[in-house]
């Protein structure tokens, strides 16, 4: 069977002050996932753990994130995350660290068969 997508969520988190590139993604994901009610396993008659969840991070250091803490966010389902260059550093006035803008797209597929 093949993997088809059904549902694409968007999401966007932030680091205010600690330039914590993790914590950014962390609330993008959030941003994405508590906003919207994802019940795309039961409308297709799957369990919930069938859902391929594929996310993609943008933020201007990827290799500052750390994907495995944030596998914790997904309580079901089959969960694969990269990381891109992307996001938004915003410069301080005083100089300080810059606050870090992490954006996400969650992709949420079966593997199932076409009609």
């Amino acid at each position: 069977m093949a993997k088809h997508r059904v549902l694409t969520e968007f999401g966007m988190g932030t680091s205010l002050r600690r330039q914590d590139y993790t914590q950014a993604a962390r609330r993008g994901l959030q941003d994405a996932l508590w906003h919207n009610s994802i019940n795309m396993a039961e409308l297709f008659g799957f369990p919930k753990e069938a859902m391929l969840i594929d996310v993609q991070i943008g933020v201007q250091q990827p290799d500052q994130v750390d994907t495995e803490s944030l596998l914790d966010i997904f309580p079901y389902g089959q969960p694969t995350i990269t990381v891109h260059h992307g996001g938004l550093d915003v410069p301080r006035p005083d100089g300080g660290k810059p606050t870090v803008i992490a954006n996400v797209a969650i992709n949420v597929s079966f593997a199932m068969e076409r009609a």
